[in-house]
């Protein structure tokens, strides 16, 4: 089975135990990365809430309660993890709502990192393994495991 196909179940199955498709706030500064990643998302049945920077995602991510926090921007690898918490922080969202801040260049190449307070840093080494993070941090965080 191709990945792709294994992801939208795992998907439709939250979806069936939550009620709604997962969403996710995908906050990423360069417009041809974000426009695919929220392509390649939808494709494998989220909802995608997309933000630009952090003060854009703490406005969408007030109104919208994602499911979980995706995070791409530029700056240093601390500089964005910080990002990433305040924007959980400032929109009042829960602790429980995990963040992902990936493209990390200063890890390997396939590594995911927890930093504890449900925070991960990974550099993926193609889509389906940040699909399948993203799927195992929802699935605990959501509680469905």
């Amino acid at each position: 089975m191709a990945p792709a196909t294994t992801q939208v179940r795992l998907t439709a199955f939250i979806e069936r135990q939550i009620g709604c498709a997962p969403l996710v706030l995908m906050v990423e500064d360069v417009e041809e990365t974000r426009d695919c990643l929220e392509r390649l998302l939808a494709a494998d049945g989220y909802r995608v809430e997309p933000a630009r920077s952090e003060d854009d995602a703490v406005a969408r991510a007030s109104r919208a309660c994602p499911d979980l926090i995706l995070v791409s921007l530029a700056g240093s690898p601390s500089a964005v993890v910080a990002a990433a918490v305040r924007i959980r922080r400032r929109s009042g969202i829960d602790a429980s709502v995990p963040i992902v801040v990936f493209c990390v260049p200063t890890i390997d190449e396939g590594a995911e990192v927890s930093l504890g307070r449900n925070v991960w840093v990974t550099r993926p080494d193609n889509f389906d393994q940040l699909r399948a993070l993203l799927v195992r941090l929802l699935v605990r965080s959501l509680g469905l495991s």
